[in-house]
């Protein structure tokens, strides 16, 4: 099994790849058509056109990492959809996509960021304390 922190920054691809990409295509890909560095050591996250296999392509400062998951039946119950060439998700989203499930229908706690931007909103204590 495959584990993700949370501030591990995750680049899924929404548009199919060849699958014949090795790691020196997948790394092209993600400069031309992502507009990324594959070395910034971000996950970048592709699918095959029939959807029934998953690619993950990471740089760890020493050299590459390439994954490839393929269902043993069945293909991908949820891909996203954008305007854009990528889409940027937290980590758990990752981990429901790869067990092939649809994170946007996960019942998942609100993201951490909005929760501190939430507390930043808020009187501080020492505020409070000095009056």
């Amino acid at each position: 099994m495959l584990t993700f922190s949370p501030q591990t920054t995750i680049f899924i691809a929404v548009e199919y790849v060849d699958f014949r990409f090795g790691i020196d295509g997948l790394a092209r890909c993600c400069r031309s058509l992502l507009a990324e560095d594959p070395m910034s050591g971000s996950v970048f996250v592709f699918r095959n056109r029939r959807c029934t296999a998953v690619k993950l392509l990471t740089y760890d400062g020493q050299g590459f990492w390439l994954c490839h998951k393929r269902w043993s039946s069945g293909r991908l119950a949820w891909w996203p959809k954008s305007a854009t060439s990528s889409l940027k998700v937290p980590a758990r989203e990752l981990q429901i996509l790869l067990y092939n499930g649809n994170p946007k229908r996960a019942n998942m706690a609100s993201d951490v960021a909005s929760e501190l931007s939430n507390l930043t909103n808020m009187p501080s204590m020492q505020s409070q304390v000095q009056r």
